[in-house]
């Protein structure tokens, strides 16, 4: 028995698309009894002269069936002896193109209805390149409504060549094409009778039997982080979903985007231990050594995966309101959110003949590539390399309403992390320098970015830049890393210690934390009850800790000019 299917049916208004579905249900014996005798006496007062109407069994509500339309997306699961599905029947009217994206998100397959007296339509357009920009590789393009066209080969035939043009402008993979009645059962569960000329498979039987798995291998593992398990002081779990490879305890592993490296100590899946942990899986990790992860963080072997601050990315807007370039909105990407900017529009898309329009603006339900760039990097990378790390979505700051979904074509700005970043080093002993990095604030977004202008690495004797455009520290102070436990003393602008916090002594001077914020504490009964506190935390990024022990403006300011 092959594995699960997930695909979706779409189409123009009334091409069938709940019938089809039904039809499948009813005639793989998949519905229990009374469904299927409620399904035959609410056929009877509908449309087809006490015929069963097969869209009843998808068409639950009551809104769909006055007008005969769908409009929500009605999921099915059902089981044949050969396979397991999850169907989700999309809305066909443009109005609920958004509705349609949503189903089209979870799919690994996709089954556009064609009615065969009208051909390839402009919503037909829209849904085909709708369902490759969600990432489905896999099409089956069925000519519905065959009995209206008397079984038709040459209708048939022109209909395909229509379809051929589709897939060469859209660069679609794994086509498949069927003629079929969904009201007369031809070619749904059994080979039609009616289409004689037609030599594949029925559409049950071909959903049963396609292979999508080939086209989803990943490089390497990676899991993004859901959450950090903090029971007590004693236990540090990373939770999260494993989206590609595998796991094995002993493992070296790089965290993201901090790119500290250490090794998997213990797996937890199910609440059990276990040595190895596959894709799919959702597991708790935990590490031989602290490393700097929260939600939002990756943790990943044998990838390329780096973070990045600017993306170039194709979206789908499905807010009412236009999109505006320049303004603020929450970023959605894997596990992480995050401000971003749509600082351009490189073009739209015209969904009838993929042509690409300079736009200045972009209506809903329209398509185009544009320039996003967040206020800080997370770790992300393109759609068909990495799925879950390349697909995003816009939520509206004030309504917190979905306003676009998109998936990542190019990325650039590559953020600097872990070793490659300004820190202090002294043999294992390493603390990230983020005391040197920019705050400034742009005109244009109206945000506040992070940049970070140093990358050297200091030691003892060093001199170090105390001040740029937005910092300026004393030429005597000390700097407390609490990601890293570790503490740096800076005596005339020079590194002079470099030490474990479990070893330092408050000596008077300002204390920093390193992010250049001020700690506000100022003596050793003080210190040692902050980093009690922190190395108990559940969450290392607790607001209310920060709020209690930093303050920012003592050493920092944000900077005004346009980026």
């Amino acid at each position: 028995m092959k594995g699960l299917l997930k695909f979706i049916t779409c189409g123009s208004v009334d091409d069938g698309k709940s019938t089809l579905i039904g039809h499948i249900l009813y005639d793989a014996k998949l519905i229990y009894a009374d469904q299927e005798k409620a399904l035959e006496l609410d056929s009877k007062v509908g449309s087809r002269n006490g015929d069963i109407d097969y869209s009843l069994l998808l068409d639950g509500l009551m809104a769909e069936r006055e007008q005969g339309i769908t409009i929500d997306v009605a999921y099915r699961y059902f089981t044949t002896d050969n396979r397991s599905f999850i169907v989700a029947d999309t809305p066909g009217h443009e109005e609920y193109t958004r509705n349609m994206a949503v189903g089209a998100s979870f799919a690994d397959l996709a089954v556009i209805l064609i009615d065969a007296s009208q051909g390839v339509l402009v919503q037909t357009r829209r849904h085909a390149r709708i369902c490759k920009l969600m990432g489905i590789r896999h099409f089956v393009f069925a000519v519905n409504k065959m009995d209206l066209v008397n079984y038709s080969e040459q209708r048939f035939n022109e209909i395909v060549a229509q379809i051929d043009e589709l897939k060469k402008e859209l660069s679609l993979e794994n086509i498949y094409i069927i003629p079929l009645s969904a009201t007369e059962g031809d070619n749904v569960t059994v080979k039609s009778q009616n289409i004689p000329w037609y030599n594949g498979v029925p559409l049950l039987e071909y959903l049963e039997k396609v292979d999508v798995s080939a086209s989803e291998e990943e490089e390497g593992f990676y899991m993004p982080v859901q959450r950090v398990c903090r029971p007590d002081h004693t236990f540090r779990g990373f939770q999260g979903q494993i989206e590609s490879g595998s796991i094995n305890v002993g493992d070296e592993i790089i965290a993201l985007p901090s790119n500290e490296k250490a090794k998997v100590k213990q797996l937890l899946a199910a609440g059990k231990d276990v040595k190895t942990a596959f894709k799919g899986q959702p597991v708790t990790i935990t590490l031989d050594k602290e490393v700097d992860v929260s939600r939002g963080c990756v943790i990943a072997k044998d990838t390329k995966l780096a973070s990045y601050q600017k993306l170039n990315v194709s979206i789908l807007w499905m807010d009412d309101e236009p999109l505006a370039v320049g303004t603020d909105y929450l970023v959605k990407l894997g596990t992480k959110t995050i401000s971003g900017i749509i600082t351009g529009i490189e073009y739209a898309v015209d969904v009838n003949t993929g042509e690409h329009i300079k736009a200045d603006t972009l209506s809903k339900n329209g398509i185009a590539v544009c320039n996003l760039l967040l206020t800080e990097p997370i770790v992300a990378d393109l759609f068909s390399a990495h799925k879950t790390l390349g697909e995003l979505i816009l939520i509206n700051r004030v309504t917190n309403m979905t306003s676009a979904c998109g998936v990542v074509e190019k990325v650039s700005q590559k953020g600097v992390a872990g070793s490659e970043k300004a820190s202090f080093k002294n043999g294992e002993l390493e603390a990230r320098g983020d005391i040197f990095e920019e705050f400034y604030y742009d005109t244009t977004s109206l945000n506040v970015l992070k940049y970070q202008p140093v990358r050297e690495t200091y030691t003892f004797g060093d001199e170090i830049p105390t001040s740029g455009d937005s910092y300026s520290y004393p030429d005597n102070f000390d700097i407390i890393v609490l990601r890293d436990l570790v503490a740096v003393s800076v005596r005339n602008k020079v590194v002079t210690a470099i030490t474990s916090v479990d070893d330092y002594k408050y000596s008077g001077v300002p204390v920093i934390n390193g992010r250049g914020f001020e700690i506000l504490a100022d003596s050793d009964e003080k210190i040692k009850a902050m980093l009690d506190e922190y190395k108990n935390l559940e969450d290392i990024n607790d607001s209310k800790f920060f709020a209690k022990w930093v303050k920012f403006n003592t050493y920092r300011k944000i900077v005004i000019q346009k980026l």
